[in-house]
């Protein structure tokens, strides 16, 4: 399945609860995976890593666009780096099976619904640029948000890609496109009275410039630290020791040596090994030299189950209860679309051969829709314990506080309802193939449902237990939530009992 990188740069650093927001947003979109968050206060910006099926690449960007624009506003918003949005800037980038133009077409997408959806205007850059003017990021950002909704008034060629002549009043606009892998990378040159030596290596290093011609480059203060804060746009080209070495070099001519580096957001193995192999002059360096990389290719596949289970049997609150309940109705789909694979192409069940193809089909996007939910049950979590952790001193952050709680929990809930309406989904496959599926399997339908029905009654008791902690403003909405749960666990006994009742049945001597 092709799959792209989205990077997505939220202006907010400082808040988690909207952080937490953010990146909920984007994983609860199915086919969506967060891999990072990194949060910056100084620069009072987050970004975002994740990736998606070209399928769920818009509809996770979209979302995460969507909270930034209700609970970030621009106009009261000051930080180190430039910014014109409340959602910054979304590149898409080309992975496994995805090709540049894909990655195109999703900004071009993109862009226009953001605008007819949020009422956010859209500049492309990059590769998806309509114009040559608009290539650079820095062009478009030029002016930063004040700066910008000012000139886009009066200045034609400031008109966004898509959108009026005039920016979001609070959420101002986004850049959206399409580029190679980027490295977010910080060189840091000692207290912030070496600013006018970072300012000069910045300038020298970046390739506008004329440094390193893949190299973007600005110097800032960020804790009370000189740094030259760096996007290297393709590090094959020039690779992440190449710049270290010049800034330093550059450093150097003013007596300044670098104190520390650091990478923002994540990076490919290959930057940074490479880095490793030049610094020891190893030769030949290759990365079939790494134990790693031949174990990852004998257990392609994401995540060991021994992998998950050391995960849960660990001290951290995540993942829990939640998050197995939904690894257990993966488990569940996953026999269902066995036993279905064990009864199509069979002449003995030649009549039911669509309905079981059909079941195979429902039974492994429910295993997909389960997987997701296990992480993003943790995630729900994790939510709920930052909005407890939220300052309470004035009446104002009491209030605050409160709202975020009830909003957390309500989500909190929300995500093990989801769990439990799928397990409810694959118990009913599970029942259908006991009644009609392959007899020699029956065994398997009949553990399907009934992992499944465990899976539910566990997604059911967090529904439960959260709706349980719910203020009294939030209470009708818990409700709600608690009455649908448990119709769902009606549902369940219902659908267990049926393939218990065809396993038994296949048990009785003839």
């Amino acid at each position: 399945m092709p799959l792209v990188e989205c990077v997505p740069n939220f202006s907010e650093g400082r808040d988690p609860a909207v952080i937490a927001a953010i990146r909920d947003a984007i994983a609860a979109v199915p086919g969506a995976h967060v891999l990072d968050v990194s949060s910056d206060a100084s620069h009072h910006r987050t970004v975002i890593t994740f990736v998606a099926s070209l399928e769920a690449a818009v509809p996770a960007a979209l979302a995460g666009m969507q909270v930034a624009r209700d609970r970030i506003d621009l106009t009261a918003h000051q930080g180190e780096h430039p910014r014109i949005g409340a959602t910054d800037v979304v590149p898409f980038i080309p992975l496994d099976g995805a090709t540049m133009d894909d990655c195109i077409a999703l900004a071009h997408e993109l862009g226009a619904r953001a605008w007819r959806e949020l009422g956010v205007p859209v500049y492309l850059y990059e590769r998806a640029a309509t114009t040559p003017t608009r290539e650079n990021l820095a062009d478009v950002r030029r002016g930063e948000f004040e700066g910008l909704r000012d000139e886009v008034r009066t200045n034609g060629a400031r008109r966004p890609d898509f959108g009026e002549a005039a920016l979001h009043p609070t959420a101002g606009a986004t850049a959206v496109g399409a580029r190679p892998f980027l490295v977010a990378y910080n060189i840091y040159l000692g207290p912030a009275s070496n600013l006018p030596v970072a300012k000069d290596v910045a300038k020298a290093i970046r390739g506008s410039s004329g440094g390193l011609r893949y190299v973007k480059g600005l110097g800032l203060e960020v804790d009370g630290q000189a740094q030259v804060s760096m996007n290297l746009v393709d590090t094959e080209k020039t690779p992440l020791y190449r710049v270290f070495d010049f800034v330093k070099a550059e450093a150097a001519a003013y007596g300044v040596s670098p104190t520390w580096s650091e990478i923002v957001g994540l990076v490919p193995e290959r930057v940074l090994l490479e880095a490793g192999a030049r610094h020891v002059q190893l030769r030949g360096f290759s990365r079939d030299l790494l134990l790693e990389t031949k174990v990852r290719g004998a257990l392609a596949g994401g995540e060991s189950v021994d992998g998950f289970l050391s995960r849960v049997a660990s001290p951290e609150p995540t993942p829990g209860g939640g998050s197995v309940a939904a690894h257990a109705g993966a488990l569940a789909a996953a026999l269902a679309q066995m036993v279905s694979g064990l009864t199509v192409g069979r002449k003995k069940y030649a009549g039911v051969e669509q309905e079981m193809k059909r079941i195979a089909l429902e039974a492994a996007a429910l295993r997909r829709q389960l997987g997701t939910l296990v992480e993003r049950d943790a995630a729900s979590y994790e939510r709920v314990r930052a909005a407890y952790q939220l300052p309470k001193d004035t009446d104002d952050q009491q209030a605050e506080r409160a709202t975020a709680i009830r909003e957390a929990l309500l989500h909190a809930a929300e995500v093990p309802l989801e769990t439990a309406r799928a397990a409810v989904s694959v118990a009913a496959l599970a029942a259908a193939l006991g009644e009609r599926g392959n007899t020699n399997a029956v065994s398997d339908a009949c553990v399907a449902a009934l992992l499944a029905e465990a899976a539910g009654k566990g997604a059911v008791l967090n529904v439960r237990i959260n709706v349980a902690a719910l203020d009294d403003a939030g209470a009708e909405r818990g409700a709600a939530l608690a009455s649908e749960a448990r119709k769902c666990l009606d549902a369940l006994s219902l659908h267990a009992r049926l393939a218990e009742a065809a396993a038994e049945n296949a048990m009785e001597p003839a």
